[in-house]
């Protein structure tokens, strides 16, 4: 997504009436907690939880990272991408820091291609106490991808630090 949508989901406040209850990350000694929309079928992986709107526009996953796991997380995160065919225009990258529920908020994004056509990609990273990262990504079908725009400003909105 745009630059300008992310900085633009920092000072929106949505509603949650069709949510699901309250994701923590990672379950077993959570770091934040996140909700995310019944019907995107969120789902446990190895670091966190990964969702696919209903109309597979749109996927998202957060996981948590540390000093030791962050650099292989990033590398897991493209190479996921490569498989599942999606290619980022490097020369289309930007950048944006922001806060987020007192949280520091770094998000680069491109614009890319996949099978199905032009797509958005990016990488937030979170950081929800010392030493523990959120790297959420997302990946998003250009033209279809706005259909989820509440949905997804809501599930970021939703993103707090577990105290």
């Amino acid at each position: 997504m745009k630059s300008t949508l992310i900085a633009a989901l920092f000072t929106l406040v949505l509603p949650v009436a069709a949510f699901a209850g309250e994701i923590r990350l990672p379950a077993a000694a959570p770091v934040a907690s996140v909700t995310i929309p019944d019907n995107w079928n969120p789902t446990e992986i190895d670091h966190g939880v990964e969702a696919v709107s209903p109309d597979d526009a749109v996927y998202l996953s957060i996981e948590v990272a540390d000093e030791q796991t962050t650099d292989k997380i990033i590398d897991d995160i493209f190479a996921f991408l490569e498989e599942n065919g999606v290619k980022v225009d490097p020369a289309t990258q930007t950048e944006a820091d922001n806060k987020l529920n007192g949280m520091d908020v770094s998000t680069i994004d491109w614009e890319g291609e996949d099978e199905d056509g032009p797509v958005s990609v990016g990488v937030t990273l979170l950081s929800p106490r010392p030493g523990k990262l959120l790297l959420m990504t997302y990946w998003g079908s250009k033209g279809e991808q706005e259909k989820h725009l509440n949905d997804f400003v809501a599930i970021i909105a939703s993103i707090k630090p577990v105290k």
